[in-house]
């Protein structure tokens, strides 16, 4: 390995952590209202799922050629053809988070708040809650459907030796 291609890897190395470490971080920003004030709540994982699809796939979406993938032409084949069943998942999540705000509403919510946190705070937290969770699951089955097409132009174009990504 060439000290130029060593230094490329280590950059890339330390792109990857600081992204990581950013989509970590908006995760815990944007679900500690979430945690911070209720019990119990089985959507959140689904909540961090989608912004971390979000964050991930946007990130590739713009940025492949700084990334691991750029070159990694396994990885992109695996990749298109993991995220037809992620899509699949990521509607099955978001339409069941809609089905049951519609259905069930704030009386199904009370549950999983603590005993301390008033009403008026329950309805800002639910408004936040849906506004959130639907963006970010929206925004991921768009990303997801979007990535796919991104990484066979970059397949192709690596495959045909044209020199971008």
């Amino acid at each position: 390995m060439t000290d130029l291609a060593k230094q490329q890897f280590q950059l890339k190395l330390k792109l990857e952590i600081i992204f990581w470490a950013l989509t970590l971080l908006l995760v815990g920003l944007l679900t500690y209202p979430l945690y911070s004030i209720m019990k119990d709540w089985h959507f959140v994982y689904a909540n961090a799922l989608f912004i971390i699809i979000f964050t991930t796939y946007t990130r590739h979406l713009f940025l492949l050629k700084y990334s691991f993938l750029a070159y990694a032409q396994w990885a992109k084949f695996v990749l298109i053809f993991a995220s037809i069943p992620l899509i699949f998942k990521l509607i099955e999540y978001t339409f069941g988070f809609q089905d049951f705000m519609e259905s069930e509403g704030l009386p199904s919510f009370t549950v999983y708040f603590h005993p301390e946190v008033g009403l008026k705070q329950q309805q800002q937290l639910l408004s936040y809650m849906k506004g959130e969770y639907l963006f970010f699951g929206v925004a991921s089955i768009i990303v997801a459907i979007l990535l796919p097409f991104r990484l066979l132009i970059s397949y192709w174009r690596v495959y045909n030796k044209q020199g971008t990504v």
